[in-house]
């Protein structure tokens, strides 16, 4: 007799469903894809992810350099996708452009990666000291790395800004019902920190997910990006 498992929608409609085909489905979603070959191990916890070529520079026998591919044994290579990565395939999959440019993506990378490693600068860890102070490895190197660090942080977030992204303008509470304004800073510490889609920020501040809301909330977050490039008086409200 095949073992059944119940499975009980958030309707509260339950329905059955075999126990190899349960398998099955969770095997298929960690399944790497064959141009990747057998190296990488299946992972159905790992999660969404993107497939690259990985690509280095080799002498092309004439004084210069090429850019050929450089995956172990020709192969491409994963990595896991970033909240960056699902908004260009969400676009994509609509046949639209991603909603942001190279530049917002790599600084709201930057961003994100700047303030991780400052987070975890208590543990001392050695590629901190390794990267950001030559290797030393002195205490005073490493602490003028957390220094650095955290004058960035702070320099990046003055440029964001206090304006908000969308803001619930004066009418009753009784119409506006439960929204309430979205600040540049909170919008983006939540997609670039969190890994938050704009959806869910939109939902968090109780604002309901359409296409005027989406493309406001998106347009905000690609000007405050442009403010941390640099781009100062991009966008400000």
């Amino acid at each position: 007799m095949s073992e059944q498992v119940i499975f009980v929608a958030s309707d509260g409609v339950a329905r059955l469903q075999s126990e190899a085909a349960r398998l099955a489905a969770i095997k298929v979603q960690g399944r790497v894809p064959d141009v990747c070959g057998d190296v990488i191990p299946q992972a159905p916890a790992r999660g969404a992810y993107r497939v690259f070529e990985p690509k280095a520079l080799y002498p092309d026998g004439e004084g210069g350099f090429e850019a050929r591919s450089a995956g172990y044994r020709g192969r491409s290579a994963i990595q896991r996708a970033d909240v960056f990565d699902v908004m260009a395939a969400k676009a994509a999959r609509h046949n639209k452009a991603s909603p942001l440019s190279p530049s917002q993506v790599a600084m709201g990378r930057h961003y994100r990666d700047l303030v991780e490693r400052h987070a975890c600068a208590g543990l001392k860890c050695s590629s901190i000291e390794a990267i950001r102070s030559g290797g030393s490895g002195r205490g005073g190197d490493f602490m003028d790395a957390v220094l650095r660090d955290r004058e960035e942080i702070m320099r990046l977030r003055r440029r964001i800004g206090t304006g908000s992204a969308m803001v619930v303008r004066r009418i009753r509470p009784s119409q506006r019902g439960s929204r309430v304004s979205i600040s540049d800073r909170r919008l983006l510490d939540m997609v670039c920190l969190e890994e938050r889609a704009l959806s869910d920020v939109l939902k968090a501040h109780g604002w309901s997910v359409y296409g005027e809301t989406s493309q406001a909330v998106s347009k905000a977050l690609g000007q405050a990006l442009d403010r941390m490039n640099g781009l100062e008086n991009v966008g400000q409200t």
